[in-house]
C-alpha cells in the first residue's frame, strides 16, 4: 500500500488516480488546509497533519505502508517571504515527523515532491540535475532543505528515496474528473483560463521587455498527468533495487506567457484580454529543464508533448468548475 501525504492536493490526486489505474492500493493523508476532499475520489481517505507524530503512527499501524509519496507541502514563493515560519515548519518539520515515523515503522521508500526553485536563478539553460542549488525565497529553501535531510537519512539509516524537481505544472486529469484549484490561483494557465470565461477582467503579463523572441517570460509546462506517471517510474525504480537520487521533471521545451495566451485564445474561442505589467522582481526570463535523466534512468516520456494538447485538458476541466 502507498501512503501520499497531500494527497488532496493537485499533483498528489492525479497521482493516487494514476496509481490505482496501475493496481495499487493507497491510503490519503491529507489535513485538507489546501487540499480538497471531493478530489480523493479513489483509496482510502484519513483525515490529518503530518504533524502529528501519533497520528502518523495509528495510519502506519493500521494500513500495511510500504512507501510514502510525499506533496504535503505549501508552494506560494509570495506567500513564503511574507511568513517563512510557517513554510520552514509545515515544508521542512512536519516532514522531518513524517521521516521519523516511518524509520520507527521500518518503511524505507519515499517519493518527494521537490522543486526546480531549488535552482533558483538558473545560470545556463536547459536547467540540468548538476546545476547549482542556490533558492531565492524561502518555498525553494525548504524544499532543498528536505533534499538535504533525505540525503543524510539515506547515508545513516539506508532510507531510500527520490526526489523529482517539477517544472511548471499545468493541465488536468483528461477524463475531467479531477483538476487544477486552488485558493487563491498564481499559475498562469488557470488564470488565463479564467478571463476566457470572465471570472476576471484580463489576464496581466509582467514584463513585456526581457530578451526572449517576444519580450516575455519563457518557461516549461509538463501537464499533471506525465507528473504521475513519473512517480510511479519512481516508485518501481526503488522497488526494483534502485539508488536513491533526484531527477528534473519537465517537457524541455519553452513557451512564453504570449504564447500561452495565443493557445488559450486558439483552445477556447475566446478573446483573453490582456494588461502589459511591470516585470516582478524574481523573475528569471527563460526557465527550462532537462529531462534527460530521467528519460534515460527510467524511460520516462511525456505524453502531452505541446502545450496546446495541455491546455485543452485544462479547459474542459474548467468549465466544469463554473
Amino acid at each position: 500500500m502507498i501512503m501520499i501525504v497531500g494527497g488532496a492536493g493537485y499533483i498528489g490526486s492525479h497521482v493516487n488516480k494514476f496509481l490505482h489505474g496501475k493496481g495499487y492500493e493507497t491510503v490519503v493523508v491529507d489535513n485538507l488546509s489546501r487540499g480538497n476532499v471531493e478530489h480523493v475520489k479513489w483509496g482510502i481517505f484519513r483525515h490529518g497533519d503530518i504533524g502529528d507524530a501519533d497520528f502518523l503512527r495509528r495510519i502506519f499501524s493500521e494500513y500495511p505502508v510500504d512507501a510514502v509519496m510525499h506533496f504535503a507541502a505549501f508552494a506560494y514563493v509570495g506567500e513564503s517571504v511574507a511568513e517563512p515560519e510557517i513554510y520552514y515548519r509545515n515544508n521542512v518539520v512536519n516532514t522531518l515527523t513524517l521521516l521519523g515515523v516511518m524509520r520507527e515503522k521500518g518503511v524505507g521508500r519515499f517519493i518527494f515532491s521537490s522543486t526546480c526553485s531549488t535552482y533558483g536563478v538558473p545560470l545556463q539553460i536547459p536547467v540540468t540535475e548538476e546545476h547549482t542549488q542556490h533558492p531565492v525565497n524561502p518555498y525553494g529553501e525548504s524544499k532543498l532543505m528536505v533534499e538535504k535531510i533525505l540525503h543524510d537519512f539515506g547515508a545513516a539509516y539506508g532510507l531510500k528515496y527520490t526526489s523529482l524537481r517539477y517544472f511548471n505544472a499545468a493541465g488536468a486529469d483528461s477524463d475531467a474528473e479531477i483538476g487544477e484549484r486552488h485558493e487563491p490561483e498564481t499559475h498562469l494557465i488557470p488564470l488565463v483560463l479564467d478571463a476566457a470565461l470572465g471570472r476576471r477582467q484580463d489576464i496581466s503579463i509582467y514584463g513585456t521587455d526581457y530578451e526572449t523572441p517576444d519580450g516575455t517570460c519563457i518557461r516549461d509546462y509538463i501537464h499533471v498527468s506525465d507528473l504521475a506517471a513519473a512517480h510511479v517510474l519512481a516508485l518501481e525504480y526503488l522497488s526494483s533495487g534502485g539508488d536513491s537520487d533526484a531527477f528534473n521533471l519537465g517537457n524541455g521545451r519553452g513557451f512564453s506567457v504570449k504564447e500561452v495566451i495565443v493557445t488559450a485564445r486558439k483552445v477556447t474561442g475566446r478573446n483573453i484580454k490582456v494588461a502589459e505589467c511591470p516585470r516582478r522582481a524574481g523573475d528569471p526570463p527563460v526557465l527550462v529543464g532537462s529531462s534527460e535523466k530521467i528519460h534515460n534512468c527510467l524511460k520516462w516520456r511525456p505524453v502531452y508533448n505541446e502545450l496546446e494538447d495541455i491546455i485543452e485538458t485544462a479547459w474542459t476541466w474548467h468549465r466544469k468548475l463554473r
